[in-house]
């Protein structure tokens, strides 16, 4: 036999098989989710202590409520933002109050060199550097600012953390946010 011949088929059949291997019958798919400020979070399958408090995953779904409630606050458009800081973003359930929260920084997007800063970057300065929200089970999120305060201060005016969401979060004893901010 010729090898070339040889070589050929070997190369056919090995090509075959991995075209077959490509067109299989799986199938995958993608959805996606959108949520309005008033839809209440997804819970995890984390057990909650009875009266206690649990740290839960920010979906994309409850990363966008904080963020059109924050920029609500703020008074700054959706758009002028890119997301929530990385690291200083948190969020639990407390069960003893029946109420959701979370806390997170508000990260403005770019302007081009040499433009007037946009109202997002000018209104998450001081107070607005940081927020805190809340959002009763089955209610829409609350957010209040929460930036100018240093440490050893109260919380906003309208929230209390409860010591077990500040211990969970390791936040500092009777703090309204994490060291540093």
């Amino acid at each position: 036999m010729n090898p070339r011949f040889l070589v050929a088929g070997i190369t056919l059949s090995i090509g075959a098989i991995g075209l077959a291997g490509c067109s299989s019958t799986t199938s995958s798919s993608t959805s996606t989710t959108t949520a309005s400020s008033t839809t209440a979070p997804a819970t995890t399958t984390t057990s909650i202590p009875k009266n206690g408090a649990v740290n839960l995953d920010i979906n994309p779904a409850v990363s966008s409520q904080l963020l059109a409630t924050g920029a609500a606050l703020l008074g700054a458009p959706v758009s002028q933002y890119s997301g929530l800081a990385p690291g200083l973003t948190y969020y639990a359930y407390d069960n003893g109050t029946k109420t959701y929260y979370a806390s997170a920084r508000l990260v403005p997007s770019p302007v081009p060199t040499g433009a007037q800063p946009s109202e997002a970057q000018i209104s998450s300065q001081d107070d607005g550097s940081y927020l805190l929200y809340q959002m009763p089970l089955g209610g829409a999120w609350t957010a209040y600012r929460d930036g100018s305060s240093g440490p050893n201060t109260p919380c906003p005016t309208g929230i209390t953390l409860p010591s077990d969401v500040v211990t969970l979060w390791g936040w500092p004893a009777g703090s309204c946010r994490p060291s540093g901010v």
